[in-house]
């Protein structure tokens, strides 16, 4: 008797006790529900990659080589409403390596809807190529124009601060930026001999204490944004290393840049043009020569040199056959034009024509011919013209 009274006991403790939990479980599961707010962050992946077949040749020197397996994640994440952070990497086999690169990596705050602050590493808005075009599946050609890349006289990314932002201007739209960053520095010669004189915009810690400002300007004037007309400016007061002959040689690019892309009925399909013109001014300066005898000679020239480029492509989306309004026709001119004087002086006209087809939006293979008409570069004498064939598959995700 004295056992089942105990054991009554005991299983009325547990169920008061399970009863306590369980109503204290639901009461606080019942407050956490009414508390919890789902989170703003988010984490993207985007990003591109492209390969491809090409063929050059000039005179008779010839090469055919497969190339690209290049990959270029971009990584995207939302903190809350007005923070992000972006950043590409960029995978790339040449020259039998691999070479891995930042292409860029900043933090953006938004301000208000007409203004927004990044800082970091990015692509700066010096015209529109650079930072809007480059990317593989973007670019209607496998290669860029003239003026731009290595040996280019665009810059192409810096690290610093920008403000940014947009205007309706109640039909027309007016869209600007403004940065500062690290700035370019001053190749003397010292290393690269034949370069003397040229702009290295990969000024990852700053040479001096002068740093470069720029901004762009873009209008589009039309309400149906089928048009943009730009301009960007770039200015350092010091190139050069710190302490050296070359501190104060300062440099001043410009830019201008135009766009249209409108869906056309009367050629039943879309037509986009692309084109930008390029300046740089940089402060003479005297730079060494070596001679093959071991003798120095002192040298400067006129340190100004342009380069432009206009493309127009075609696509036939209003045909009736789905095969065609896949295709899309592509040529571009380009030029570029090098110091007179300097080791690296150059004149070159570059002509390409393309042949596109869209596997989907974002998916394309590209089949272009170019040629390219070059006058001295790099210390070189007479004309070279030299020819290429590409095919190349790019994709974005």
């Amino acid at each position: 008797m004295k056992k089942l009274i105990v054991l009554l006991l005991v299983i009325g403790f547990v169920h008061i006790t399970n009863g306590q939990t369980y109503n204290n479980f639901e009461t606080d599961s019942i407050a956490a529900s009414q508390s919890y707010k789902p989170s703003k962050t988010q984490f993207m992946i985007r990003g591109y990659g492209h390969t491809g077949l090409n063929f050059m040749s000039n005179g008779d020197e010839k090469e055919s080589s497969f190339v690209g397996s290049a990959f270029a994640p971009i990584f995207l994440f939302k903190h809350s409403d007005k923070l992000m952070f972006e950043a590409e990497l960029e995978f790339v086999l040449e020259n039998n390596e691999l070479e891995v690169g930042l292409e860029y990596a900043d933090v953006m705050y938004v301000l208000n809807k007409n203004m927004s602050v990044r800082a970091g590493k990015f692509l700066l808005p010096f015209g529109t190529f650079m930072e809007r075009l480059h990317p593989a599946w973007i670019n209607r050609l496998p290669t860029r124009p003239l003026g731009f890349g290595h040996d280019g006289i665009a810059p192409s990314s810096g690290i610093g601060v920008e403000l940014r932002g947009a205007f309706d201007l109640g039909g027309p739209t007016l869209n600007y930026s403004a940065y500062s960053t690290n700035g370019p520095r001053l190749k003397d010669g010292s290393i690269e001999p034949e370069e003397a004189g040229m702009l290295s915009f990969q000024n990852y810690e700053d040479n001096n204490t002068s740093k470069a400002f720029g901004g762009r300007l873009g209008l589009l004037p039309f309400s149906d944004s089928s048009t943009e007309l730009g301009i960007s400016a770039y200015s350092t007061n010091g190139a050069g290393a710190k302490d050296s002959a070359y501190e104060d040689i300062s440099a001043f690019l410009y830019a201008f840049d135009f766009a249209f892309i409108k869906q056309v009925p009367a050629i039943s399909g879309f037509v986009d043009v692309k084109a930008q013109y390029n300046n740089s001014n940089v402060d003479t300066a005297t730079f060494i020569e070596m001679h093959e005898d071991g003798d120095e000679e002192e040298y400067s020239f006129d340190n100004q040199s342009n380069s432009f480029y206009g493309q127009l492509s075609y696509r036939p989306t209003m045909a009736e056959s789905d095969f065609m309004k896949k295709l899309e026709f592509v040529g571009r001119y380009s030029n570029f034009n090098a110091p007179e004087g300097a080791e690296w002086e150059e004149k070159s006209i570059q002509y390409a024509f393309g042949l596109n087809y869209w596997l989907t939006w974002r998916s394309l293979i590209k089949i272009s011919y170019q040629t390219t008409e070059t006058e001295g570069g790099h210390g070189g004498e007479g004309t070279t013209t030299t020819n290429g064939f590409f095919l190349h598959w790019a994709i974005g995700f």
